[in-house]
C-alpha cells in the first residue's frame, strides 16, 4: 500500500495554520486552544452556533451542527432545512441561501463557522458579511490560496495549506471534531 496520501495528510495537517484576525499566525496546538476557548465563550454565554458550507462541507457542517448540540451541549442551529434552503435559492439566488436567513436568525454574539475548502464561495462570503454586520464572531476554515476572501473576513481563520478537497476537508473535520472532544472531556461528557 502507498503512504502518499496519507504522509500528505499529515504534513498539511503539520502545516495548518490558525490566524487571529488575519494578522496574528498560530501554531496547530496554540491555534486549538483559541479555537476551544471561542466555543467555549459561546457556549457559556448561549448564545447560537452556526455551520455553513457547500458540497463535502456542508456534510461536515451538518455533522458539527449535530456533535456541538448533542456532545458539546451548545446551542447549534442548521441551515439546511430543504424547504428553507430550496426557498432562499429560488427567491433570492443560490448565493444568498445562507445570509438571507442568517439575517433573520442570527444575534448579536453569536457565532458563524464558516467552511468551504476554496474561502471563495459567494454564498459563504455573504453570510460572513452579513454576521459581521450582526456583529457575531466569525471562524473560518479554508483552503487552497491563502488570500481567499472567507479567510480575510473571520475573527478566526483555519487556514490549511493545500488545493486538494480530500484534505482540506478532513483536516476541516478533524479539527472541529478535536474541539468538540476536547471539550466534552473538559466538561466530564462521556458517551
Amino acid at each position: 500500500m502507498n503512504d502518499t496520501y496519507i504522509n500528505d495528510l499529515i504534513k498539511k495537517l503539520e502545516q495548518t495554520k490558525v490566524y487571529i484576525n488575519t494578522k496574528k499566525e498560530l501554531a496547530y496546538d496554540i491555534g486549538m486552544q483559541e479555537v476551544v476557548a471561542c466555543f467555549t465563550r459561546h457556549k457559556q454565554e448561549k448564545s447560537q452556533i452556526f455551520f455553513i458550507g457547500n458540497g463535502g462541507s456542508s456534510a461536515i457542517a451538518s455533522h458539527m451542527t449535530a456533535d456541538f448540540m448533542k456532545n458539546g451541549g451548545m446551542r447549534t442551529y442548521s441551515l439546511y432545512d430543504n424547504a428553507v434552503t430550496t426557498c432562499m435559492g429560488n427567491d433570492y439566488g443560490y448565493a444568498y441561501v445562507f445570509s438571507r436567513p442568517l439575517a433573520f436568525l442570527g444575534q448579536e454574539n453569536d457565532l458563524l463557522v464558516a467552511i468551504s475548502s476554496s474561502g471563495s464561495s459567494q454564498n459563504i462570503v455573504n453570510a460572513i458579511h452579513v454576521a459581521k454586520t450582526k456583529k457575531m464572531e466569525v471562524i473560518t476554515l479554508t483552503g487552497f490560496l491563502p488570500d481567499n476572501p472567507s479567510k480575510q473576513m473571520g475573527d478566526i481563520n483555519v487556514y490549511v495549506p493545500s488545493e486538494k478537497y480530500g484534505v482540506v476537508e478532513s483536516i476541516h473535520n478533524l479539527m472541529l471534531q478535536q474541539t468538540v472532544d476536547l471539550i466534552m472531556v473538559r466538561d466530564g461528557v462521556s458517551l
